[in-house]
């Protein structure tokens, strides 16, 4: 009999909308609800999502749709890339399903795992292994590296599992891969765009750039990284000089962002395409004294970017739906493990959206997601 845990649903359905909330305004998740499971949740943000009263305009909350699902009980195994508060977000939208679910009278379990460094090879030990235990309804896959995970599930899928992809990154019909469907953010590439347009807009389309990107073969990261690229290439004033790659480690955004002020006195800008490459290179770039001299745009929802947004230290930060992505992902899965296929019922590609969000959203940012009264 599997032992099951239950992630710390400490939002209400009002805050829930982490979502980053914010369409509008355009773990240890599950981890198996299982006690004897090894922690995976990144600890961060763990606890300082609070419940508050937040001004419903930035509120978007879902509810379950009219399918009613063929199964009393249902199981799911998810991985993602890395123990990361942006995961913890996506659990809490998986959560909330869960729980409009459990009212219904279904059951959901899942595992939701990840290793504490990105790697495609430690995704795809895990994937076979999920699949080797044959226990699991669905699969999901937030696919660390296209080239090398793709041929697996393609594999598992052959041997007559059920997968789709979620969160971030999708390896899709285009990649030769035979996923059932995708859920998450489906416009990295402009949302790459989106920011360095920001960027160059602000600097009047002269200066020098970086780049912080993320994790190699990332596939979201690359495709921000890609969208980016294109933008300063449109613009003979703007001098990309230097891009790296931080694995994902706001410790290494924030050394390599030394290194670039080091080595190009004249740096106008850093673009930023991850959650904790903004907070790395917001923290060396105040420490440099250097604030509204190089300008940082990036992704996401951390505590801390956010802090920095406000005191003009990053200028844009691009906020993805997570709980969204959560949710949708949740009541995607129930529908493939019952054997629907994409159509009317749900898209091969649920599309989620992502915000740009500047300093006067700042502190409605911070009371919404952290309860940050100020």
């Amino acid at each position: 009999m599997r032992n099951k845990r239950f992630f710390q649903f400490f939002l209400s359905l009002n805050i829930i909308a982490l979502v980053l909330v914010m369409s509008d305004c355009s773990s240890e998740a599950l981890k198996k609800r299982n006690p004897n499971n090894n922690q995976n949740i990144s600890s961060q943000n763990k606890n300082q999502l609070q419940t508050t009263s937040v001004d419903s305009r930035v509120i978007k909350e879902k509810v379950l749709d009219v399918y009613k699902p063929q199964k009393r009980e249902y199981n799911f195994y998810f991985t993602y890339k890395i123990v990361h508060a942006w995961w913890d977000a996506v659990a809490l939208g998986m959560e909330d399903a869960v729980r409009q679910y459990e009212e219904k009278g279904i059951h959901i379990t899942y595992d939701y795992r990840a290793p504490d460094a990105m790697s495609a090879n430690d995704q795809v030990q895990r994937i076979k292994k999920a699949a080797a235990l044959n226990e699991y309804d669905v699969i999901g896959v937030d696919v660390a590296d296209i080239d090398v995970v793709t041929p697996v599930i393609n594999q598992i899928i052959a041997e007559g599992h059920k997968v789709m992809t979620f969160s971030s990154s999708d390896s899709g019909k285009e990649n030769g891969c035979n996923r059932i469907a995708y859920v998450g953010n489906t416009h990295n590439y402009k949302d790459g765009q989106d920011l360095a347009e920001a960027l160059c807009s602000y600097l009047n389309y002269q200066g020098q750039v970086a780049m912080l990107v993320g994790n190699v073969g990332a596939p979201c990261h690359e495709e921000r990284a890609s969208g980016a690229k294109a933008v300063f290439n449109k613009y003979d004033g703007i001098n990309l000089i230097d891009v790296k790659y931080d694995e994902d480690s706001d410790i290494n955004a924030y050394n390599f962002t030394k290194e670039f002020l080091e080595k190009y006195p004249e740096l106008d800008g850093i673009i930023c395409c991850n959650m904790s490459n903004p907070v790395g290179a917001g923290r060396a770039v105040e420490e440099a004294e250097k604030a509204g001299k190089v300008i940082i745009v990036g992704m996401d929802h951390d505590e801390r970017a956010i802090k920095y947004l406000r005191d003009g230290i990053i200028y844009a930060l691009a906020i993805q739906d997570c709980y969204s992505i959560g949710f949708d992902t949740i009541t995607t899965s129930v529908k493939i493990a019952d054997g629907v296929s994409p159509g009317s019922l749900y898209p091969e590609k649920t599309e989620e959206n992502t915000t740009v969000f500047y300093q006067k959203d700042a502190a409605l940012l911070l009371h919404s997601l952290y309860g940050v009264m100020e």
